[in-house]
């Protein structure tokens, strides 16, 4: 009823989970910082397969909660963990994969609070409300800042800028979510000696980036097409980032 949990989404192939070690590590983080009791891995597994044996190409969301409580804001004082475990089918996001993503600025800014920023919490109450500023299905996410004006992210994504061959991304330190696949990217680009920089990037900042990136988990890389009047030309950063991020394990 509170948000009182965090979740993890991450895309099944053929039967297996993609990048699992760095979604349980980053759960268990999660759980960590919200004082729950994370699921082991081998019993977390067992109910994923147990589930999409036939579904081999599927999303999975893993759900912890504090587990049962009575009316009010006070946790119990000894509580264990309810854990929910769901699949559903792969989203069709060919369009944008393909072509790159159309963007838009979304009205709605995120609030910030150190004590939950980064994680995957459930309160996402401010996604949907932003979310819900369009229904025009030739665009593919909306870009949202917080109060200050420091862009952030996506609704359901992480955002990547490209300047003179570095790469950069917001700083989440007081906001946001930090995505598996942002940390994959981040990894990849050290490994390649690509240079990075975690920073406060503003609207213009974006706007007048050689080319922007966006990442989650079940996307990969979308390469930003066209955000306002300011439009990309697709590059070989695309596939390369894509490549990159699959080989980091």
């Amino acid at each position: 009823m509170y948000g009182d949990g965090v979740f993890r989404t991450l895309k099944m192939r053929a039967g297996k989970p993609l990048w699992w070690e760095d979604h349980y590590r980053k759960l268990k983080h999660d759980c960590t910082v919200l004082d729950l009791l994370c699921p082991e891995p081998v019993q977390l597994l067992g109910e994923i397969n147990a589930l999409v044996r036939e579904w081999p190409d599927c999303v999975v969301k893993i759900i912890v909660t504090r587990g049962e409580g009575t009316r009010g804001y006070a946790p119990p004082a000894i509580a264990s963990s309810t854990r929910i475990v769901t699949v559903s089918p792969l989203p069709d996001y060919a369009q944008h994969s393909n072509n790159g993503a159309v963007l838009r600025w979304c009205k709605l800014r995120l609030s910030r609070q150190p004590a939950l920023a980064g994680i995957k919490h459930l309160n996402r109450l401010e996604n949907i409300l932003a979310r819900k500023e369009w229904n025009d299905s030739d665009i593919a996410e909306g870009l949202l800042c917080d109060d200050t004006g420091a862009v952030i992210g996506g609704t359901m994504t992480n955002v990547f800028t490209l300047r003179d061959g570095c790469l950069y991304t917001p700083d989440l330190s007081q906001s946001g979510i930090e995505g598996v696949a942002r940390l994959r990217v981040l990894r990849a680009a050290k490994m390649h000696e690509i240079e990075t920089k975690i920073q406060r990037l503003a609207a213009s900042d974006v706007l007048s980036a050689d080319a922007v990136f966006l990442s989650n988990s079940i996307v990969g890389i979308w390469h930003v097409a066209q955000l306002d009047d300011r439009q990309w030309h697709p590059s070989g950063w695309t596939e390369q980032l894509r490549h990159w991020i699959d080989e980091t394990d």
